[in-house]
């Protein structure tokens, strides 16, 4: 059923060029329009949402700026290729051989991507209330936080905030700000503390100043963020993550089966 976009009557608050982009970037994101499909035209956009040629424009403008479809002068605007990346947590989750890259690393690189990981920070803070909890913190505890970019081909798709409880994390390579070869899963498992359980809870929210900057968003669409808690031997919180990446661009995957 076609919805009137010219209906001001409607709840929907947003302009009309807004609304158009976001039926456009479902039709993306869904498959519907597949990565190097080429859009309707300008004039079979202009009749199906019954707008002007400005406010057609206005809408691929938008998501020509969230990186979704691309458009050259004189030729038709097509979707972006990998224009949606799945990432399967599960994956990535044990720790990696001796010797090898994080498990993250490895999984984009295996998908023909160039991914690559940068260290941003290294220090003892008081963790978010929700991060605090999850470590079993009292109110003014801290904990050490390791706080990276990840970037695939050279785009930043992960800012990532990494905690750990001092009494596991003083006087190890966890402290020191460096890369850990293998990544931290490797590292604590060698210190004794192997991940048993991870859980998730993934939320939609808008960005903050520091993660629409370091993810270099093009507006103030919602990111997908993802509080991680890995538990060790005795369902000891061994490490909590913060996971902030561009909603449009990301989708997760997870795996079940029945209890």
């Amino acid at each position: 059923m076609t919805v009137p976009y010219t209906d001001n009557g409607s709840d929907d608050r947003r302009s009309l060029h807004e609304r158009i982009a976001a039926d456009l970037r479902d039709e993306i994101m869904s498959g519907d329009l597949a990565p190097g499909a080429k859009l309707p035209s300008t004039n079979q956009l202009k009749e199906r949402f019954e707008a002007s040629n400005a406010t057609i424009q206005k809408a691929l403008q938008l998501l020509k700026e969230e990186g979704l479809v691309i458009g050259r002068a004189g030729a038709a605007v097509t979707v972006r290729e990998h224009r949606q990346r799945t990432m399967r947590p599960a994956s990535y989750m044990a720790p990696a051989p001796p010797g090898e890259p994080y498990r993250w690393l490895t999984e984009a690189t295996r998908h023909g991507a160039a991914a690559h990981s940068t260290l941003l920070k290294v220090a003892e803070v008081r963790p978010p209330a929700d991060v605090s909890a999850a470590l079993n913190l009292a109110a003014e505890e801290t904990a050490l936080l390791r706080q990276q970019i990840l970037t695939i081909d050279d785009e930043p798709v992960e800012l990532v905030k990494s905690y750990y409880p001092l009494g596991i994390a003083r006087r190890t390579a966890i402290t020191a700000k460096r890369k850990i070869k293998g990544g931290t899963p490797a590292l604590l498992a060698e210190l004794g503390y192997p991940p048993r359980l991870s859980v998730d809870r993934v939320s939609a929210r808008v960005p903050t100043q520091e993660q629409f900057q370091a993810l270099r968003l093009p507006s103030d669409l919602p990111v997908l963020r993802t509080l991680r808690v890995v538990h060790s031997d005795g369902d000891l919180p061994i490490e909590v993550t913060v996971m902030v990446k561009a909603g449009h661009l990301y989708e997760m995957q997870y795996e079940f089966t029945p209890e």
